[in-house]
């Protein structure tokens, strides 16, 4: 769903069939007539790994959530507004894998926002997030929307200034996400005064340049709200992204290699607290 720099472009004719090949043969196609699906064998093994595993891209999956934590137990005040569980987002629908309306981090991960939300509170800041860890089945899910050209419901809300098909070929939905990785936040500034959300002069996960962080056709309180978050995120050793002003990674991530796969749930992180009892 991240745009980057060296996104490639292909054609929309093309499109569909890179989009197949870009996984070195680890995906495969199911066609009724009307919709083509993609299944990974990352969707087959999310939440069946119990330990890390390579799949046949090469990429690192594991099942493990040991190392994460519960964001509002970590940032106690912190508001979430869990998107991909509501059906207020880019599809429309509930993604998969989000069972419960949580947030996951990994525990490094949830310590600097710790301080990030620390640093805020004074200035009558909270944070509220949008998304954390991310597991591969959601994103194999934001993959087989965008291979359903039919499926437009959402667009006058995250996409109305860009065709469909160009969403995959143009880097915006991608068959990794690093929200996957654990250490990666979506998130915005909440006002305690007014008792709503900062003004950033543009929405979560709009598709465009109007979401680029550096983006100056907004008004000047808008831009300087992107800066207030962006620079108490990045002093607590969070990175940016440059086309979305939500989106930080930490620098020193524990898992800059590993895709987790196990669901937003209660009982994914159960037995972690089991253990440290």
């Amino acid at each position: 769903m991240k745009k980057f720099k060296n996104a490639f472009v292909i054609t929309a004719s093309l499109a569909a069939m890179l989009m197949l090949s870009s996984c070195s043969g680890n995906e495969k196609t199911e066609n009724n007539g009307q919709n083509t699906e993609i299944t990974s064998e990352t969707a087959v093994q999310e939440e069946t790994a119990p330990t890390e595993t390579i799949g046949e891209d090469g990429v690192k999956l594991s099942g493990d959530s040991s190392d994460f934590v519960l964001l509002s137990e970590a940032v106690p005040d912190a508001i979430l507004e869990i998107r991909y569980y509501s059906t207020y987002n880019f599809v429309g629908e509930r993604i998969d894998g989000y069972e419960e309306p949580l947030a996951f981090l990994t525990k490094e991960a949830a310590a600097a926002l710790k301080e990030v939300s620390d640093e805020l509170a004074p200035k009558g800041y909270r944070l509220k997030i949008y998304d954390a860890y991310r597991p591969q089945k959601a994103v194999t899910h934001f993959m087989n929307w965008a291979l359903d050209a039919q499926d437009t419901k959402m667009k006058e809300y995250f996409y109305p200034e860009l065709e469909k098909d160009v969403l995959f070929p143009q880097g915006y939905i991608m068959e990794h996400s690093g929200h996957s990785r654990g250490s990666t936040i979506d998130l915005t500034l909440f006002d305690m005064k007014t008792e709503k959300e900062v003004d950033m002069g543009g929405t979560f996960d709009y598709f465009g340049e109007l979401s680029h962080p550096d983006y100056t056709d907004i008004t000047e309180e808008q831009y300087a709200n992107r800066m207030i978050l962006r620079d108490a995120m990045m002093n607590h050793g969070f990175k940016p992204l440059a086309e979305e002003w939500w989106h930080f990674t930490l620098e020193n991530e524990p898992y800059p290699d590993t895709y987790f796969t196990f669901p937003v749930n209660s009982d994914s992180l159960s037995e972690n607290s089991d253990t440290q009892k």
